[in-house]
């Protein structure tokens, strides 16, 4: 046997003869490991996918999958994969440590299991610490098998004794391929074993969860290819001391990738927020405040108010500093270049800082008009009224462009209980009346101005 050493790249798989502080091909520093590795190792590494063979079939013979789907019991979880799983498919669930993958993993197989039996293979847990974890989150359901293992051989005998409809492997990064060389979470075990499980699971119909780490900056960790051939790939967002978690889609073969997930960490576990406008509202919403704005965000088909926060200060620094939390900063800068040129709002000597309540990130143009009035509020001291809902995109030049679905968050606003609302000229398609919201229209920002200098007066008339 002939060995032979090469240096790979951890970030893409680029493989060389010598060490490099800088992988040439994906440009990341400090990423290339040693590997040891011989002629038949290498013949197997370039089989790949191979086994995962069909005949030739016409395609107007072949006939399609079962549209049936398998709900995991989460509705959070079922409408981000488009209405459940899907017999054989295989599932990336990546994120940053501790935000929860193992848990939902665990609430899902606890569903799951009524459907069939659930092998839960964990290679970072005994079986009894997987247990213990079980207990607390109150998963007393038969039908979940528990393996503690890192073997694929092993995992793969497991899985043909006990024939599972679904599998959960934490995490992919753990399992090694005996007849490979490298130690567990190189780019070339992780390719290799992510593609015998896939060949198994497919073959049997099984569904296949697979949990992954993120690097530091928040990318998935291991070879691009991991990505490619796993039919879904969910990721795990959160902010920092933050209970609210996003799950999001950025790939799915099933199902749409616009929409979202949101749950609420807790002693219990991970709880759905089904009805987002209430849980992203503030106690304090009755009543008008100095640069506070509400919105209505779309993330793929679920309507969530969005509570925008502005604050305009002077500063005694050369300098004025322009912050963002949640919203895109270099859209924030248009909009306050906007509003100086087409309003002469003196901001050049002001620091200026937007936030969204709730420490979720939205990126909907729709907020635009939110964004501009809790700026206007924020720096001529004018009390926002607390009914009252801004909906629009806005242009460099000062004109207000209508939202997508805007009829859809005018609706959501009225159950919300705003009864007026500042939006662009309704499409002829939309235009029908919202029960208990009046509809101003607006076309530019100057009209904006303009209702909310007579909303400041009114106020302090009744005072």
């Amino acid at each position: 046997m002939k060995l032979k050493t090469v240096f790979r790249c951890q970030n893409c798989g680029y493989a060389a003869a010598k060490w490099f502080g800088q992988c040439p091909d994906c440009q990341q520093w400090n990423t290339f490991a040693e590997e040891v590795i011989d002629a038949s190792a290498a013949k197997k590494e370039r089989q790949g996918l191979s086994e995962f063979s069909s005949e030739t079939v016409e395609l107007s013979k072949a006939s399609g999958l079962d549209e049936k789907r398998i709900e995991t019991g989460i509705g959070e979880v079922d409408n981000l994969l488009g209405g459940g799983l899907v017999k054989g498919q295989v599932v990336l669930l990546a994120g940053a440590p501790g935000i929860g993958k193992s848990t939902l993993t665990m609430q899902m197989a606890a569903k799951l299991a009524a459907n069939g039996k659930v092998l839960y293979v964990s290679g970072e847990e005994s079986v009894s610490q997987v247990s213990s974890r079980a207990k607390r989150l109150g998963v007393q359901t038969k039908g979940i098998f528990l393996l503690s293992e890192t073997n694929l051989q092993k995992i793969a005998e497991a899985f043909r004794k006990l024939s599972p409809a679904a599998m959960v492997i934490d995490s992919i990064q753990t399992v090694f391929h005996p007849e490979f060389s490298g130690g567990p979470g190189t780019v070339g075990q992780v390719r290799e074993s992510a593609s015998e499980l896939l060949r198994i699971c497919k073959n049997s119909g099984a569904v296949l969860f697979l949990l992954g780490h993120v690097t530091k900056d928040g990318s998935l960790a291991g070879p691009k290819v991991l990505e490619h051939i796993v039919d879904t790939v969910l990721y795990f967002d959160s902010e920092k001391y933050n209970a609210l978690r996003i799950l999001r889609a950025c790939k799915n073969r099933f199902g749409p990738t616009s929409e979202i997930g949101l749950f609420e960490m807790g002693a219990p576990g991970l709880s759905p927020v089904e009805d987002a406008g209430a849980y992203f509202s503030s106690g304090s919403r009755k009543r008008a405040v100095i640069g506070r704005a509400f919105s209505v965000a779309l993330e793929g088909s679920r309507p969530i108010l969005a509570e925008i926060q502005a604050l305009v200060s002077p500063t005694r620094y050369p300098f004025p500093r322009r912050l963002a939390t949640g919203l895109d900063l270099n859209r924030c800068q248009i909009l306050f270049a906007a509003l100086e040129k087409h309003l002469g709002l003196s901001l050049e000597n002001k620091d200026v800082v937007v936030t969204v309540a709730g420490g979720i990130k939205l990126d909907d143009p729709a907020l635009d008009l939110a964004v501009c009035a809790s700026v206007i509020s924020s720096a001529r001291d004018i009390a926002v009224p607390h009914d009252t809902v801004f909906l629009g995109e806005v242009g460099i030049l000062g004109q207000v462009a209508s939202a997508a679905w805007l009829s859809r968050r005018l609706a959501e606003a009225a159950r919300l209980g705003f009864s007026r609302a500042l939006a662009p000229k309704l499409p002829a398609r939309e235009n029908q009346p919202v029960p208990g919201l009046e509809l101003s229209e607006l076309e530019e920002i100057r009209q904006l101005a303009e209702y909310l200098a007579r909303a400041g007066k009114s106020a302090a008339i009744s005072s």
